[in-house]
């Protein structure tokens, strides 16, 4: 196995998109978790509320909470993967390099399934922001309702 510099050169300048992908999805996998974290939080203050006082607001608030918690853990499960593809490409492209070893379609597919996993993750993470926008739509004017 004799690996020239030229060689290692041309695998890291083919590995670079990925790796430029890659930080994408780790950006994005930081938006979902403190998206998660915003609605975990907001839950257990609802949980404390709901033992003081039974109110079917809070009930309808944590349908809602429990809806995006699920669409939100399907969009990190669909970055997670993406990342993980990412650089099981990144790795078979060094290794198809200094082996010879004719990968090329293994990576093909793998950037592929990569690409559906972060189409899918996108989706998950739209559809949790139109949850949230639409209570906040249905429940915008809740405030101005005169208190007795």
């Amino acid at each position: 196995m004799n690996i020239q510099t030229n060689d290692i050169g041309h695998v890291i300048q083919l590995s670079i998109a990925p790796v430029f992908l890659l930080t994408g999805v780790a950006t994005k996998l930081t938006v979902l978790l403190n998206r998660l974290a915003r609605v975990i939080d907001r839950t257990r203050v609802l949980q404390d509320e709901l033992r003081k006082e039974q109110r079917p607001e809070y009930v309808e608030e944590l349908d809602v909470l429990y809806q995006r918690w699920q669409l939100i853990n399907y969009a990190l499960t669909g970055s997670t993967i993406c990342g993980f593809l990412i650089c099981v490409v990144i790795a078979f492209l060094f290794l198809g390099d200094t082996t010879n070893i004719p990968l090329d379609r293994y990576i093909a597919g793998m950037f592929v399934l990569a690409m559906i996993a972060l189409i899918a993750s996108f989706v998950f993470l739209l559809r949790e922001v139109f949850v949230s926008f639409r209570y906040m739509r249905l429940h915008m004017y809740d405030h101005t309702a005169p208190q007795e």
